[in-house]
């Protein structure tokens, strides 16, 4: 006679996305017989780590998100979250930077300051900042929030704030958004204001175009604008005008080259010493008009054009 064969109770059928995070070296819950690491965490660590390239997509003043990340020293910017400001909370504010790089702190009156410039665990800057958003909301009054890696699944900044919310950044002079009443400020903390504040290069931002801003440095001041369109189409818009002897912002101006960061590209003027922000508002609105022809066009490069737009490329830097 024939062995009876052995009843195996069948396992129920789970799948991918209700497989939970294990550790890496554990068996993996799917039942593969498998690591969790050589198995679906694979997919997961992927998930975190892959590079998002445009991060603030979709985020009102994505130029502006791009800036304050990579360009500005001191900014800050009023946040509106899609469900409101929970009780205890009574504003949510970006901030260029924090003090001891904090990805956040909850302040002694609840209010919340999200650091934007800071390493960030994975690829999705997004992800991360919203992870951090959320842990500061629940956070103790008086405390920073550390930072982490994201979730892969967790929500990002997309998902919590107003999409078509106005963002307007403030820049300021120094760092004294630190503290309550900087006038007032222990002697260590004063010590440290001034310190940061000695760093600082002095930065405006552009009142009549978008996400353009004008710095001082001590040899020449710049203006570097942060511009939202397809790299390749402003990259030959940018050639066209440089060709014909149009893409400065006036005497003793120059545009020498570009910056590439999170997606978007950022063409950089040098400007003269004497130059201030105020002095650069005009040149800059006529630059946009121009600019606006020439993305427009869609007539083959000329062989000087090409040459222009070589020349802008060999000077392109990515930041990130």
């Amino acid at each position: 006679m024939a062995k009876k064969q052995p009843q195996t109770k069948a396992k129920p059928q789970i799948t991918d996305g209700e497989i939970p995070v294990v550790g890496a070296r554990e068996p993996c819950p799917c039942g593969s017989g498998r690591r969790y690491k050589a198995c679906h965490g694979r997919a997961a660590a992927h998930a975190v780590t892959e590079l998002v390239h445009r991060p603030f997509e979709g985020l009102a003043g994505e130029g502006d998100w791009v800036a304050l990340r990579e360009l500005v020293p001191a900014a800050t910017v009023e946040l509106t979250l899609k469900d409101g400001l929970p009780e205890g909370v009574p504003s949510v504010t970006l901030a260029t930077v924090l003090p001891m790089a904090w990805p956040a702190l909850r302040r002694d009156d609840g209010s919340i300051l999200l650091g934007l410039q800071n390493d960030t665990a994975s690829g999705d800057i997004s992800r991360d900042l919203a992870d951090t958003l959320l842990r500061a909301l629940e956070a103790q009054p008086g405390t920073p929030v550390q930072g982490r890696r994201a979730p892969a699944e967790s929500p990002r900044l997309q998902d919590l704030l107003v999409a078509d919310a106005s963002f307007e950044p403030v820049v300021h002079s120094g760092f004294e958004f630190w503290v309550p009443d900087a006038e007032n400020a222990a002697p260590d903390v004063a010590a440290s204001l001034e310190r940061a504040n000695a760093a600082a290069i002095p930065t405006a931002k552009l009142s009549g175009v978008d996400a353009a801003y004008w710095c001082e440095t001590p040899e020449k001041n710049h203006l570097r604008w942060v511009m939202p369109h397809p790299e390749e189409q402003l990259l030959d818009a940018l050639a066209r005008l440089h060709a014909a002897g149009r893409s400065s912002l006036g005497e003793g101006t120059r545009l020498v080259g570009s910056f590439r960061a999170h997606g978007l590209t950022v063409p950089v003027w040098d400007l003269p010493s004497g130059m201030s922000a105020e002095d650069v508002e005009k040149p800059a609105a006529e630059f946009a008009e121009r600019l606006a022809a020439a993305l427009a066009t869609s007539e083959p490069l000329t062989p000087d054009e090409r040459r222009a737009r070589g020349g802008l490329t060999n000077r392109q830097v990515t930041l990130s």
